[in-house]
């Protein structure tokens, strides 16, 4: 083969390369024209190739984009490349698409060598996760709302309610079993609003900034909830069993600690098998210089294979129960989660369930 037949063909392999590839591949001139196009460029715009090298470039671009083209297109008659430059075009039809351009001037030749990728997908999915985000957002503020006002609004009658118990004089009871009733009425009312005041504070804070983080008692926390729900600990035959011996104080929110340890409490008794009392355990560890909080009960369980992600999802209900209204991980979930900790589980149906929560040490 002489040299002239290898040149020949080399030119046919790039001229093969230039039509058949996906990209659009393009030389234009300093003057703002293209001076060679491949098929993708029509074919993507639409336009046929006399149209495009009949008009400028800038002709083609979309109108909110044609500043920072023109910006683009000084730097390269710069002699400065263009990497991954992006801006729309648009199309005969009118549809707008997003392009990703490396562009290298040659000065010698006054000609600039330019490939673009067709990103309009991948800018559409932005567009979508930014509106997702937006949505997401918006819904999470019209959710802290809702539980700022519940939350003040319920206090009100909590408030009367400790009122009433305060006029009863139970000196003048004679049954020991309706004074004690009436002291764990009034324990669980005042535990209630504590709770509240202590929610609305904390909702407060995290509008402001974030919520305030405390050295946390565990033994403490868990006495308190355990006394505010007493009587059901108590009729359920509930049998709880702490060791903080490794780990006493976590740094982390009080009123998150509280409502944590009370919505896994109440589940765990909720959610029992009807074979057996339920049984709690709470432990501290100490790993990888993280502090763990684990929490295991002995109930229903859960078929991780089925529920997957959606264990701490809003309004989930995994068991058939009157009073459920899958609100409750998904609070645990988001106190854990907002102050930096994680929260995993492991579970079976009809074997129980383990919340392993870690926290910033």
């Amino acid at each position: 083969m002489t040299h002239s037949t290898e040149m020949n063909s080399a030119n046919f392999n790039y001229e093969l390369y230039f039509d058949l590839s996906p990209d659009l591949l393009c030389i234009a001139g300093y003057d703002g024209y293209f001076r060679k196009i491949n098929p993708a460029v029509s074919k993507l715009l639409g336009y046929s190739m006399e149209e495009l090298y009949a008009r400028p470039i800038n002709d083609f671009v979309y109108c909110a984009d044609k500043r920072a083209t023109d910006k683009a297109r000084e730097e390269l008659t710069r002699a400065k490349p263009l990497l991954h430059f992006e801006n729309r075009y648009k199309t005969k039809s009118g549809e707008i698409v997003w392009l990703s351009w490396t562009s290298y001037p040659i000065e010698s030749e006054k000609l600039i060598f330019a490939i673009a990728k067709n990103i309009t997908h991948k800018k559409r999915l932005e567009a979508d996760r930014s509106a997702l985000l937006s949505q997401l957002s918006s819904s999470n503020n019209d959710l802290k709302q809702l539980t700022y006002t519940t939350s003040h609004d319920l206090r009100a009658p909590v408030n009367n309610v400790l009122a009433v118990l305060d006029m009863l004089d139970i000196s003048k009871f004679t049954d020991e079993e309706a004074i004690e009733l009436v002291k764990i009425l009034k324990l669980s009312g005042e535990y209630l609003k504590e709770s509240l005041d202590n929610y609305v504070d904390a909702l407060s804070e995290k509008h402001q900034a974030h919520s305030r983080l405390e050295e946390v008692n565990l033994s403490e926390t868990l006495n308190k909830v355990r006394k505010s729900i007493q009587s059901i600990v108590e009729t359920s035959g509930t049998f709880i069993h702490a060791d903080f011996s490794a780990l006493n104080t976590i740094r982390f929110n009080r009123a998150y600690m509280e409502s944590v340890f009370l919505n896994l409490m109440t589940n765990s008794i909720k959610y029992a098998r009807s074979d057996r009392h339920p049984i709690i355990q709470v432990r501290s560890e100490k790993a990888d210089g993280r502090a763990l909080l684990i929490f295991s009960g002995n109930g229903l369980g859960f078929d991780m294979e089925r529920v997957k992600d959606k264990i701490f999802g809003l309004r989930q209900k995994f068991h058939d129960h009157k009073e459920s209204k899958g609100i409750g991980l998904y609070l645990v979930h988001n106190h854990i989660t907002s102050l930096g900790g994680k929260i995993e589980v492991e579970s079976e149906p009809n074997r129980g369930t383990t919340f392993t929560m870690s926290f910033k040490a």
